[in-house]
């Protein structure tokens, strides 16, 4: 019999009862793609710590080089700022190793967990991330607005520029990490799909 000859109810029967494809994924699988994101993790974070340590070392210069006060008070705002920022990173965002001993639906557990928690933690990176660095800005803006040494011709418009660059960086780092969320909810998405076929 041909698939012509059937009625359209039972082409309907047959496609919905077939079986499905699924994904299938071994211990090993699971293993090798949890270790991927750890390591993925683990350098990303270390980027952040040398980054942070940078700024805050120049930024840390600057609060004891610069006699204004306004100027120290945004230095140690952004300076603070940062480590709050390292702080949390090192404490909601750290790598977790997959346990030596797990089985299948255990270590697809697990590593849903993992992704869910950095997921959560890109997600809310105006919270923990941009947010504590703007006080720090505004006030260095004012700071550097009020200490004009003279020699620079359209200061206004430098300031503005210096202003919006800073605005439109913080939105696009905002932005990248909305992207990497949606990225981690498809991953969580292929793992809810397997423990479902489970």
């Amino acid at each position: 019999m041909t698939n012509e000859s059937l009625p359209n109810r039972d082409l309907q029967s047959v496609w919905q009862n077939q079986p499905a494809e699924g994904i299938r994924m071994s211990v090993d699988e699971i293993r090798r793609r949890a270790g991927k994101f750890e390591r993925k993790i683990y350098w990303r974070n270390a980027r952040e710590y040398v980054a942070a340590l940078v700024v805050v070392i120049f930024f840390g210069y600057e609060f004891w080089r610069t006699p204004d006060a306004l100027s120290r008070v945004g230095f140690g705002l952004a300076i603070a700022g940062l480590l709050y920022l390292v702080w949390h990173l090192y404490r909601k965002g750290s790598s977790r190793g997959l346990p030596g001993e797990m089985g299948l639906a255990s270590g697809v557990e697990f590593f849903r967990r993992e992704l869910e928690r950095q997921r959560d933690l890109v997600q809310h990176v105006w919270r923990w991330y941009l947010g504590p660095l703007v006080p720090g800005m505004i006030v260095l803006i004012v700071a550097f607005s009020r200490t004009n040494p003279g020699h620079m011709r359209h200061y206004g418009w430098f300031l503005g520029a210096y202003s919006a660059l800073a605005a439109l960086t913080f939105v696009f780092i905002a932005k990248l990490n909305e992207r990497g969320a949606r990225r981690l909810q498809r991953r969580i998405d292929e793992l809810n799909a397997l423990i479902t076929e489970r």
